[in-house]
């Protein structure tokens, strides 16, 4: 299916490795023209060049900047005004149990999950406007509605984004662009992947056997009872940002293994 990607300028936040790299991949394979994020200049080369040699495009480009700064977003929309395609897929993760989250760390992960993702949007929702097209996209969680014990302080940030992406969806409403969210369910990500291996190692197990553990104790409700891989996220990801998906909006789509048993 060709989504009619092509020529069109892509920024993904936090896009390195795990997740956020499989998007800049998928897009980039469509013909899109990539912005590829980290916080390191090393990281982020190398990314690059990875993005180059697996989807033989030319068109990716580099940004080493911490966008959970004021700084470093304006930055990037000096060196890159025309985004036509936004994915906030920028953030952390960490399991702490409730009482020892400082406020400290409950800041932390507000400025890095949620407030990269609004001040994105503000700085390109202009230009969008003016072009008359545009795709935003969050990258949340199941999270967001299955709010996980082990890490609240995440939880809500995730539950955050779903109401920052409905709100702008509603502000653009009647034009050409979109806003939506993608919700992932436990995905094989580089540092879910790190766990499991290092888990596995400190338990004796192998790693199938902690895969099999985790979604009989901890997702006991995930239908496919497994890991989704990042590129199976990925691939509705880049629909969503395509032309073809004109008549998304304001949705909070799941890719989630079936995870969440509500219809809602």
């Amino acid at each position: 299916m060709d989504l009619q990607l092509t020529g069109k300028l892509a920024l993904v936040s936090g896009s390195t490795a795990g997740i956020g790299f499989s998007i800049a991949q998928a897009l980039a394979r469509e013909g899109a023209r990539v912005i590829v994020n980290g916080r390191t200049e090393a990281a982020v080369e190398h990314a690059v060049a990875q993005l180059r040699s697996a989807s033989g495009s030319t068109a990716a480009e580099g940004f080493a900047g911490d966008l959970s700064t004021a700084e470093a977003a304006e930055d990037l929309a000096r060196r890159f005004p025309d985004v036509e395609i936004l994915v906030n897929n920028l953030g952390i993760f960490e399991p702490k149990p409730f009482e020892e989250i400082p406020d400290a760390d409950w800041l932390r992960f507000f400025d890095v999950n949620v407030l990269s993702g609004v001040r994105l949007a503000r700085l390109y929702l202009p230009a969008m406007r003016r072009r008359n097209w545009g795709r935003v996209i969050f990258i949340s969680s199941e999270s967001a509605l299955q709010i996980p014990a082990e890490m609240i302080h995440y939880g809500m940030t995730k539950t955050a984004q779903l109401a920052v992406s409905r709100g702008l969806a509603e502000a653009v409403a009647g034009t050409g662009i979109t806003v939506n969210s993608v919700l992932p369910g436990p995905t094989r990500s580089r540092g879910v992947g790190d766990f499991v291996d290092a888990l596995a190692k400190a338990e004796g197990k192998s790693a199938e056997a902690v895969e099999q553990e985790f979604f009989l104790k901890m997702r006991p409700s995930s239908l496919i009872r497994r890991f989704a891989s990042t590129e199976e996220v990925a691939s509705l990801v880049a629909y969503v940002a395509s032309p073809l998906a004109s008549a998304t909006t304001g949705a909070a789509l799941r890719v989630d293994g079936g995870v969440l048993r509500s219809a809602v």
